[in-house]
């Protein structure tokens, strides 16, 4: 079973939304505990199966949410904990078995080092064609030249934590273009790092699973992008 690290020296936590991955979350903490001892946060997104219990037994702190917030909410929970807590960083990924923690050292280091403020784990070819093809649309509404955009595989640092904890950041609903304009419009450094991911344990998503739901999705992030692209464009000509 995976200890957390009693290391004071390491200021930082995985921070892993669960929604119903009883199948997955056990053997994920576990062998994210053979990688690093960071400690494990699992933010139970009000799961109606045995998430939060095989979580704990595998030794993870679990954060258990009042009522269903999403993906983002429940990433921000774990964001708002980590600052109150005064971390240095933290790593996100996801706990449906796609995000391979042998990764988690490479995303952590230019974040411990300072080159990087944002690091995210990018995986293109994992894009079937209508994921490129929206990929290749965020990145001409919003301006952001980056091959993952949608990676929720990343590593922030203190001052981000800071930035994606305000008022604004959780007015947004996902957590893609909206949040990295907004880093991209403070300056922060970003960095997209190779990583492998893996096909998901029952091949659904959680959070895409009806063409309505990607239809708003996408919607939303395009009206998002051009906005923000052109307040962005605004500032830089001024």
């Amino acid at each position: 079973m995976y200890k957390p690290s009693r290391d004071r020296s390491l200021c930082g936590a995985i921070i892993l939304p669960a929604l119903n991955e009883q199948a997955t979350i056990g053997d994920l903490i576990n062998t994210i505990g053979g990688v690093t001892p960071t400690p494990i946060w699992v933010v139970d997104d009000c799961s109606e199966d045995a998430t939060a219990e095989r979580a704990s037994r595998a030794g993870a702190r679990v954060i258990r949410l009042p009522e269903r917030l999403g993906a983002w909410g429940a990433v921000q929970t774990g964001l708002r904990e980590a600052t109150r807590m005064d971390l240095d960083f933290v790593v996100t990924m996801d706990a449906d078995g796609q995000h391979d923690p042998l990764d988690i050292p490479g995303l952590m280091e230019p974040v411990l080092s300072g080159k990087a403020e944002v690091v995210i784990g990018c995986y293109p070819e994992r894009g079937s064609t209508l994921r490129r093809l929206a990929w290749s649309i965020m990145r001409l509404t919003s301006g952001l030249n980056l091959d993952d955009p949608t990676s929720g595989y990343r590593a922030l640092s203190k001052r981000a934590l800071k930035l994606l904890t305000t008022p604004a950041a959780t007015l947004l609903e996902y957590q893609d273009v909206g949040v990295l304009l907004m880093l991209d419009r403070a300056q922060f450094v970003i960095e997209e790092q190779p990583v492998t991911m893996k096909q998901r344990t029952d091949g659904k998503s959680r959070i895409f699973y009806s063409w309505t739901l990607v239809a708003y999705y996408m919607l939303q992030t395009i009206l998002l992008g051009t906005v923000k692209r052109r307040k962005r464009a605004s500032r830089k000509s001024t």
